[in-house]
């Protein structure tokens, strides 16, 4: 099976380096050029608004999802193709996770932690076998990668964590990666 939809989990703001930003909207733009559609957060700032409105230049189907209680901090997104609103958190998560055939972490903060660590949980408990693909721009994840390599050697992971996350530096090699399933 081909992968049609991607999740992106990613920050609400743009962080200090330059490069988040010149990724989200570059993997938005890379979406319309391997076919594939956006499902994300449905915000309109930080990195989600960068990749949403790369995706939309480049044509793309964009579904948002957000909480009600996010839509005064995260400015839903007004020009995407669909926007859900839901009524927590909880449904946010479950409702990308059913709209996503893989899902990509991008630079983000605690939500994007929360929603990586669920995806890899629901992966590993067989809820679902979705593929996740962490953007591992300029390093910004070496550090929890490596945490999670040590809990791994420490016996605490059932499998190898390269068997459930893999790592992209760029948002060409992530989409390459996605194709490539």
């Amino acid at each position: 099976m081909s992968i049609q939809s991607v999740a992106v989990f990613c920050g609400s703001k743009d962080g200090f380096d330059p490069l988040f930003l010149k990724e989200a909207t570059a993997f938005g733009n890379l979406l319309g050029t391997a076919g594939m559609h956006l499902v994300y957060g449905g915000g309109n700032k930080g990195l989600m608004g960068a990749v949403a409105n790369g995706a939309m230049a480049a044509g793309v189907k964009v579904i948002g999802v957000i909480p009600e209680i996010l839509i005064a901090w995260e400015h839903q997104h007004e020009g995407i193709t669909e926007l859900h609103v839901v009524a927590d958190m909880h449904v946010r998560k479950k409702m990308m996770y059913d709209l996503c055939d893989a899902a990509l972490i991008m630079p983000g903060g605690n939500g994007t932690l929360d929603e990586l660590f669920e995806m890899l949980t629901w992966n590993t408990l067989k809820i679902h076998d979705k593929k996740i693909i962490l953007l591992n721009c300029n390093g910004f994840y070496d550090h929890l990668m490596a945490h999670m390599r040590m809990m791994q050697a420490q016996g605490f992971l059932y499998e190898n964590i390269e068997h459930r996350l893999m790592v992209a530096s760029t948002a060409e090699e992530a989409v390459h990666l996605l194709q490539s399933f």
